[in-house]
């Protein structure tokens, strides 16, 4: 039913193990392909293309969906539906990238403003720049990149806008962030005329559904325990949970606990538990939490 698109490039692996952790895994007869299929009849096709182009193929109706970056729906001013946004970057999920400026360390400007009409700037991002610079008033000299954008500084470029998560790389390059022009996530994008025929909306919606329960699973457990009843209070102190924990009634008189936590605190949590009375202690993993 659905003609999908997902980026290539330093989002795809993420990309991937989401929509399989979300069970729409994406099958490929190797790496190298850009086409696959999904085995679910509410996506027809998938293909996986650079993230810079996926808001005007979306737009223009030659895919019915797909995910690219905020930024790139910037940049490209693409006229689309945002059907949610996806928090996850190269490195992992719960954060996303900026669009920064950059300069050398030795540059007087620390910020946007300061920089000299006449800078020469080089960036992947020339509408978004452009209109950055334009807004300030300032004349700047703004070229396209493409790739090693932070490699061209100073000899043929004065500063650079880039993308970045940590910005770690361009401190190693030897420069320094001045501003940032936007905060970017990934997002699920639809065609106008896609998302408002009734049954492909109704396809996104459970795509989307599938999409953010695997985000919102990420990094989290249940935890499971049985405590006595003399022990209950003792223990749901020590219990953290994503909201009220489930405590049900055991035929012994006792009490059965469930709760999501943090993956991360486990392991002090577990001898925690343990110390304050709780028995039968289980981890188990999560793969979708649906509100």
């Amino acid at each position: 039913m659905l003609k999908l698109v997902i980026p290539k490039g330093s989002l795809e692996a993420q990309t991937l193990r989401l929509f399989e952790e979300a069970d729409l895994r994406v099958r490929r007869g190797s790496e190298r392909d850009y086409h696959g299929t999904i085995d679910d009849d509410r996506v027809e096709r998938v293909s996986i293309l650079r993230p810079q182009e996926i808001p005007m193929y979306v737009q223009d109706g030659l895919f019915d969906l797909g995910i690219t970056g905020q930024d790139w729906i910037a940049e490209t001013g693409a006229d689309l539906v945002e059907l949610t946004t996806l928090t996850y970057a190269k490195t992992g999920t719960g954060h996303g990238t900026q669009v920064v400026l950059a300069v050398p360390n030795e540059h007087p400007a620390d910020a946007a403003a300061e920089i000299p009409g006449g800078t020469r700037i080089s960036t992947e991002f020339v509408s978004l720049t452009k209109r950055f610079f334009s807004d300030l008033g300032i004349d700047v000299k703004v070229s396209w990149s493409f790739g090693a954008t932070e490699a061209k500084v100073p000899e043929i470029v004065d500063a650079i806008v880039d993308v970045t998560e940590t910005g770690s790389t361009l401190r190693a390059h030897g420069m320094k962030i001045i501003a940032t022009l936007l905060t970017s996530d990934p997002v699920l994008v639809a065609n106008r005329e896609a998302a408002a025929d009734p049954g492909k909306r109704a396809a996104m919606h459970d795509l989307v559904t599938l999409l953010q329960g695997a985000l919102a699973a990420e990094g989290r457990v249940l935890i499971k325990l049985n405590v006595g009843a003399d022990l209950l209070d003792a223990v749901l102190a020590v219990v953290p949970s994503m909201k009220a924990p489930t405590v049900s009634p055991l035929a012994d008189g006792g009490y059965a606990i469930e709760t999501v936590v943090e993956k991360r605190g486990v392991n002090r949590l577990i001898p925690q538990l343990k110390a304050a009375g709780a028995s039968d202690i289980l981890e188990l993993p999560i793969s979708k939490i649906v509100p």
